[in-house]
C-alpha cells in the first residue's frame, strides 16, 4: 500500500516524530507542483506535518509556523516549499498583495494551514489533509 493510499484510509500517529516521518514519505509521492490544504484545529500538528514535508524535500533550514509573517519560503534540494499560515487572514482578497505566485516556480510544494480562510484561491487540484487529535495524544491524518 502506498503512502497516499494509507493516508486516504487514515493513519494514526503516536508522536510528532511519526507525523514528520509520514510527511517526509509523502513528499516523495507528491506531483512536481503540489498544493496541500491542511485542515484541523489549533494544535493538531499542521506545522509538525510541514516540518516533515520540508525534511522530505531536502530543506535544511528549521521550519516554524509563519503565523505572523503569514508565509515562509524554503529552498529544498528537490523543490521549493512555500508554507502559508492563513489563520490571520480575514478573506481571500488579502492573499493577492502577498504575491505568493512569484514563489510558486515549478517544482514547488505549497502547504496551507487554515485553508478555509483562502476561499476560492486554492487550486481545484489541491490535496486536502485533515489532522485531528484522537485518544488524547495521538493524531489522525486523513487525505481526501
Amino acid at each position: 500500500m502506498t503512502i497516499v493510499e494509507k493516508l486516504k484510509a487514515g493513519i494514526t500517529t503516536g508522536s510528532a516524530e511519526m507525523t514528520r516521518a509520514l510527511a517526509a514519505e509523502l513528499a516523495a509521492a507528491l506531483p512536481a507542483d503540489a498544493t496541500l490544504a491542511l485542515h484541523g484545529d489549533m494544535g493538531v500538528g499542521k506545522t509538525t506535518f510541514v516540518q516533515g514535508l520540508a525534511q522530505g524535500l531536502g530543506v535544511k533550514k528549521h521550519v516554524t509556523s509563519p503565523t505572523f509573517a503569514i508565509y515562509s519560503v524554503y529552498a529544498g534540494t528537490s523543490r521549493t516549499l512555500v508554507h502559508l499560515d492563513a489563520y490571520r487572514l480575514e478573506n481571500e482578497r488579502q492573499l493577492e498583495p502577498l504575491l505568493l505566485e512569484e514563489f510558486l516556480v515549478s517544482p514547488y510544494c505549497l502547504a496551507v494551514e487554515w485553508p478555509e480562510k483562502t476561499g476560492a484561491w486554492l487550486p481545484a487540484d489541491a490535496w486536502h489533509l485533515t489532522l485531528e487529535i484522537v485518544d488524547g495524544e495521538k493524531h489522525r491524518l486523513v487525505l481526501r
